[in-house]
């Protein structure tokens, strides 16, 4: 069903190939209100998942940045954390179902996901740590002051994503061929007969089995 998103990849205002995949995602799963939640979205165009959605598609939804490059509309000046996520949703007015979800906030996105509870989005893309071996499970221990420092400490592996999409009922689809971005479409918007191909299907290669220079750092077993 999604053997041809690599074709897909183009760049219109995301790091790289992420808006044509996400258009060529919801032109086989469908919308249901058009509808998207993203965080960190700088100033809503610059490396955003979303801008081309809804500047040239007319979606809506809500822009979260924890950094002054929120200073302007559309984007909310928003720290979001795994304590704050929901009442943030709830602030703003999110619905409960909606069709996106992109996170990348370099650092406690695994958290974070993990903490939305009453949200079902139809599809998420959020950032992972490559330099995990596809097997290995592992988060950044939560930090809710966590600012990334540049190093390879932060985030969760790929496997470590895999598995909570798989508790919330989503299906791991894609991994970007230039960024570290992993797509994730719920079961409910899937055919019934869907088979998720294996994490050495997806991924893009075996790395290191932990990121290096990260020893004084403590990881999380997830």
């Amino acid at each position: 069903m999604f053997s041809d998103l690599e074709r897909h990849e183009r760049r219109v205002y995301s790091q790289n190939g992420e808006d044509g995949v996400l258009q060529r995602i919801f032109e086989l799963v469908g919308t249901s209100n058009r509808y998207f939640v993203e965080f960190g979205a700088w100033d809503g165009q610059n490396l955003s998942n979303t801008a081309h959605l809804r500047l040239d598609h007319g979606w809506a939804g809500l822009l979260m940045e924890g950094s002054d490059r929120a200073d302007d509309a559309p984007v909310e000046r928003e720290l979001v954390d795994a304590e704050n996520v929901n009442a943030l949703f709830a602030k703003y007015g999110v619905p409960e179902d909606f069709d996106l979800l992109s996170i990348d906030i370099d650092g406690n996105d695994y958290w974070v996901w993990k903490a939305i509870e009453g949200y079902t989005p139809r599809v998420v893309v959020i950032e992972y740590n490559v330099l995990f071996g596809n097997r290995v499970s592992k988060a950044m221990r939560y930090d809710a002051g966590h600012v990334w420092d540049k190093t390879p400490y932060h985030g969760a592996s790929l496997a470590a994503l895999r598995k909570l999409g798989h508790a919330k009922g989503y299906a791991l689809i894609y991994t970007d061929s230039w960024t570290p971005n992993a797509f994730f479409v719920h079961r409910a918007a899937l055919p019934a007969d869907f088979s998720e191909l294996p994490i050495e299907g997806i991924s893009r290669g075996e790395w290191y089995q932990e990121p290096p220079d990260t020893e004084h750092r403590p990881w999380v077993a997830v």
